[in-house]
């Protein structure tokens, strides 16, 4: 079993406590002080890591992991589309949704068929069998947010939400300056 370290920024910096004493002493205790792998910054990236093993973890027995969970998801929710219009809306790669598509479609929980308004144009649709397995993904989704959500109130996910966007807001420059975050 995996386990996962935990960081409390309100803490310790991660040394001795007697470290930690001193250095609320000298006024120099703040989170940006502290050494990169217990900044806050990291205690998020760990997170999103741990969240996304959970999801893995919950979908192996049927043989997917959360990026394929996604992509079936979406296709039952919102019906047929092109690889490029998903691979848009779940902000991923065109060639990693083809992976995911081509590896679903091996499976028959989705298939790719012709647009009857653009011959050149195929738009992909979960099969019923997809929509079977999509429906399960939807409540190990739901067990899951409900574990996530364990003693953090609707008011703190609001904020933690609205947080998260303007984080998104600011990395997007450092990352592609002519990308914006649409929501």
């Amino acid at each position: 079993m995996q386990q996962y370290n935990l960081v409390d920024h309100r803490a310790s910096n991660g040394a001795n406590p007697d470290a930690t004493e001193r250095s609320s002493e000298n006024g120099d205790d703040h989170e940006l002080n502290s050494p990169p792998w217990i900044r806050v910054e990291s205690t998020l990236m760990a997170t999103a890591r741990a969240i996304r093993q959970a999801y893995d973890h919950a979908l192996a027995p049927f043989d997917l992991n959360l990026n394929m969970a996604s992509s079936l998801a979406y296709l039952a929710m919102f019906g047929p589309m092109t690889q490029t219009v998903l691979a848009e809306r779940l902000s991923i790669g065109r060639a990693a949704a083809g992976t995911y598509i081509d590896r679903l479609e091996k499976r028959n929980l989705v298939e790719r068929r012709a647009d009857a308004d653009d011959r050149r144009v195929w738009l992909v649709s979960p099969t019923e069998t997809g929509v079977e397995l999509a429906e399960k993904v939807a409540l190990i989704d739901e067990q899951i947010r409900t574990q996530l959500r364990t003693g953090i109130d609707h008011t703190e996910r609001q904020a933690l939400a609205d947080l998260l966007v303007r984080l998104q807001k600011n990395v997007c420059p450092l990352v592609s300056p002519e990308r914006e975050i649409t929501q």
